[in-house]
C-alpha cells in the first residue's frame, strides 16, 4: 500500500492459475507420445509379417537411402502414385524391392559370366550363353549357334555335355538366390516329317524338362523351380530367320518380386514376366 494525497492505493494481484483439469495441456502430449509409440508399433509388426527378401530391400532403403532415392531416376516420385496411403506405400515399396533386385541380380550376372569365361571345357564347345537382366527379371540364355546342336541333338530332348555343365554352373550360383525360377524352351520353325505327332511343342517341353532335372541336382529343389514352359516356335529369337539355330534355346528367367496395387487383390498374382501361355492346336511342324 501506498499514501498519495491522503488516499491509501489498494493493489491487488490476482494469480491465474492454468494447466488444471481438462484445460490444461499435459495430457496432450502424453497422449501424442502414446500415439506415436503405437504407430511405430504396428509399422515394426507389419514389418515382421513380410518376406525375408522385402524387409532386406527395407533395410537396405534405410542402410542407405541416398543410394535407394537414386533408383527413382528423373520420373516421377512413387509417393505421387495412387490416392490412398495403401498405394503410396505399396508404390514405394515395389521401388525398394526393384531397386534392391536389379543389385542382386547384376552381382548374380557378373558372378556367372566370369564363372562361364574361366571354364576352358565351355571354350571347347563353343557354348554360346546370354546373361542379362531384362525389364522381366535375370534371364540366363542356353542358345544354339553354328552348327546348331551344342547344347542338344537336331530334333531330340537328349542332353548333350556342354548343357549339364552350363546348367551345373549356373544352378550353383542361383542356389544362393531365393527368387523362383521360370524355365522355358524353345525350338525354331523348321519341319518334322509329313504325319509326326511328336512337334515343337513336346520337343520345347522336353529340352525344359531336362534342363530342370539337371537344375533339381544342383540344390534347387521344388520350391525353386516354380513352372516348365514349352513354347514351341511361338517366341523366336530371330523373327526374321524362323529357321535359325539361335531360335532354339533353353530360357532360366528369375521373375521381378511382384507387388500387386490394392486394386487387383484377390485376383491372383500377376507375372508380366511370363506372358500368355502356348494357346491353340501344336503345328505339324518342327524338325
Amino acid at each position: 500500500m501506498s499514501a498519495r494525497g491522503g488516499k491509501k492505493i489498494v493493489i491487488v494481484k490476482k494469480k491465474v492459475a492454468g494447466g488444471g483439469g481438462h484445460h490444461g495441456g499435459s495430457w496432450k502430449v502424453a497422449y501424442a507420445d502414446f500415439v506415436t509409440a503405437m504407430m511405430a508399433f504396428f509399422m515394426v509388426m507389419w514389418i515382421l509379417g513380410m518376406d525375408d527378401q522385402t524387409k532386406s530391400a527395407i533395410e537396405g532403403y534405410f542402410s542407405n537411402p541416398v543410394g535407394y532415392r537414386k533408383g527413382y531416376g528423373a520420373g516421377s516420385s512413387p509417393v505421387s502414385i495412387g490416392s490412398t496411403p495403401t498405394n503410396i506405400q505399396r508404390s514405394q515399396l515395389r521401388v525398394l524391392v526393384r531397386a534392391n533386385e536389379e543389385k542382386t541380380f547384376e552381382a548374380a550376372r557378373q558372378k556367372i559370366m566370369s564363372k562361364l569365361a574361366a571354364n576352358d571345357s565351355l571354350a571347347k564347345f563353343n557354348a554360346e550363353v546370354d546373361v542379362v537382366v531384362t525389364r522381366d527379371g535375370l534371364r540366363i540364355e542356353l542358345i544354339e549357334s553354328g552348327s546348331g546342336d551344342v547344347f542338344f541333338p537336331l530334333g531330340s530332348a537328349q542332353m548333350k555335355a556342354a548343357t549339364a555343365l552350363v546348367l551345373q554352373l549356373v544352378g550353383t550360383e542361383l542356389a544362393s538366390l531365393s527368387h523362383p525360377i521360370v524355365l522355358e524352351g524353345h525350338t525354331d520353325a523348321a519341319l518334322f516329317g509329313s504325319g509326326a505327332t511328336y512337334t515343337n511343342w513336346e520337343l520345347s517341353a522336353d529340352r525344359a524338362n531336362a534342363a530342370r532335372r539337371v537344375l533339381e541336382t544342383t540344390g534347387l529343389g521344388d520350391g525353386r523351380l516354380v513352372e516348365v514352359r514349352g513354347y514351341a516356335d511361338k517366341r523366336l529369337r530371330v523373327p526374321d530367320d524362323p529357321t535359325s539355330p539361335a531360335n532354339r534355346r533353353i530360357s532360366l528367367l528369375l521373375p521381378f518380386t511382384d507387388i500387386p496395387d490394392v486394386t487387383t487383390e484377390g485376383s491372383g498374382p500377376s507375372d508380366p514376366a511370363a506372358g500368355p501361355p502356348p494357346i491353340g492346336p501344336p503345328p505339324v511342324s518342327a524338325r
